[in-house]
């Protein structure tokens, strides 16, 4: 089942005892923050709502340190003193962090598990991190995959955490952006999960639809530093209705339905298997910065009305 990014770069969204309410009449039964929020915490107590939460890139340097209080104190604080009444899953150290901040993440997610496993959850909550497209090259068709070589000193070691620790790699992946910046090469049904018969193949892997081969690029990158045994977690994909010639209404919510049920199975490359996905986002948002389109990727609009008709089931 899909879950559903909590953003909160708005200036009129509800507030969070109202949005928690909206996430269970919607059986939405998983939520990404993106930064630990007292009030969403409270808000999730007593439900059965699994979280996955942030530690925010601007943090990372201090959680990093080689004095451990940092560490100790978010999870102690956020996590052990709310464990008993919210379910807590994931805890996602950096999101698609700057070349500046990648020497801190390794550092931070080992600083983070100690705090983790000091307090007896490791077999509970995973640690990991969120990487994006950009972190990857070569990647058509999806076997060429590789990480990038400037990143790969900071990735080879993280993949070999999450292979010792049995956590996956979160990973931002958007067909959306990849067909807006190639719609000449990339067909729209192709991104869209519409097309009628596979249109890319690699070896003996048959592609219909980018989202999978945009996820088998991770995989065979992982492949290919040693992590054929860490799992991919989807903890960002979207599709907004306005702000570009791509983003209407009409491929928003063909995307974002196909998706939900897309999701149900698994990839060519990691056949049979549900692929745990995270919908961006819940709201538009419209403080936040970029190109306009960035304010349009909500399910709901910030008076909690559905833009689209999506079933979540």
């Amino acid at each position: 089942m899909a879950g559903v990014c909590y953003g909160m770069l708005g200036n009129n969204l509800p507030p969070p005892n109202e949005a928690v309410d909206l996430f269970q009449r919607n059986n939405i039964r998983r939520i990404r923050i993106y930064a630990p929020n007292d009030a969403v915490i409270q808000a999730l107590k007593g439900t059965n709502i699994e979280l996955m939460m942030d530690v925010p890139n601007h943090e990372l340097q201090r959680i990093a340190s080689d004095n451990l209080t940092a560490a100790y104190d978010w999870v102690y604080y956020y996590i052990v003193n709310n464990r008993a009444d919210v379910k807590f899953k994931y805890i996602v150290v950096g999101n698609e962090v700057s070349m500046d901040d990648w020497r801190y993440v390794l550092p931070a997610m080992k600083n983070i598990y100690s705090a983790v496993q000091s307090a007896g959850l490791q077999d509970q909550i995973k640690v990991s991190t969120a990487i994006y497209s950009a972190n990857l090259s070569d990647s058509y068709p999806p076997s060429r995959s590789v990480f990038r070589g400037d990143l790969l000193q900071y990735l080879q070691p993280i993949v070999g955490f999450l292979v010792e620790k049995r956590a996956p790699l979160f990973c931002n992946l958007y067909p959306y952006i990849s067909y807006l910046e190639n719609p000449r090469d990339i067909r729209l049904d192709y991104a869209l999960f519409t097309a009628p018969s596979v249109l890319v193949w690699d070896g003996q892997y048959g592609y219909q639809n980018l989202f999978d081969a945009l996820l088998d690029c991770v995989y065979a990158a992982l492949e290919k530093v040693g992590g054929s045994s860490v799992e991919v977690v989807v903890s960002e994909s979207g599709w907004p209705n306005a702000g570009d010639f791509a983003s209407t209404t009409e491929n928003a919510q063909t995307y974002l339905n196909k998706l939900i049920q897309h999701v149900k199975g698994g990839t060519p490359r990691r056949p049979g298997r549900p692929i745990e996905t995270y919908i961006f986002a819940m709201f538009d948002e419209n403080t936040k910065t970029g190109p306009e389109r960035e304010k349009h990727f909500g399910l709901f609009t910030p008076y909690k009305q559905p833009k689209y008709n999506i079933n979540f089931y």
